[in-house]
């Protein structure tokens, strides 16, 4: 599975942190998340599996946690790993992100997950907006695959 990110520290214990992550598109348009702290940062929505929890099931609810929208997950489209501090948990992890693509079906509400806000984006202006190099890599790959097609066109 590729790396992206900064290099393994040797003298560092990492755990290992499954999470889910969508590329979600609306024609031209790119949904992402904004989070506030512990840095300010634009994001692909998604986040952590929680233990037992389907990775199709914890895409849903880490979406509409960061976002308020509903999503219709159309595929998988690949995985990759980063080592990371994450000082909200106090922890050096081992991300495995699996990424997929879905649509947002509907806005439900607001995010109920506190420090986040969903902003819509030009898709192609998403990737240099991206805080994360795995992230920017696949929304990279879907856009280049697919260029400036309408969502249905994806499938």
């Amino acid at each position: 599975m590729r790396r992206y990110g900064e290099a393994v520290k040797p003298a560092i214990q990492y755990k290992a942190r499954p999470g889910v992550y969508a590329v979600l598109l609306r024609g031209p348009e790119l949904l992402l998340t904004h989070q506030d702290a512990p840095i300010p940062e634009f994001q692909l929505p998604g986040g952590g599996i929680d233990r037992g929890e389907h990775p199709v099931a914890a895409l849903h609810r880490e979406v509409f946690e960061e976002t308020g929208w509903k999503i219709a997950v159309q595929r998988r489209l690949g995985a990759y790993r980063r080592f990371t501090y994450m000082p909200e948990y106090d922890r050096w992890a081992e991300k495995i992100c699996a990424i997929y693509l879905a649509f947002p079906v509907r806005r439900l509400g607001p995010p109920s997950e506190k420090g986040h806000q969903a902003v819509w984006v030009d898709a192609h202006g998403g990737e240099g907006l991206l805080a994360n190099i795995g992230d920017r890599a696949f929304l990279t790959r879907v856009l280049s695959k697919h260029g400036r097609r309408s969502d249905r066109d994806l499938g």
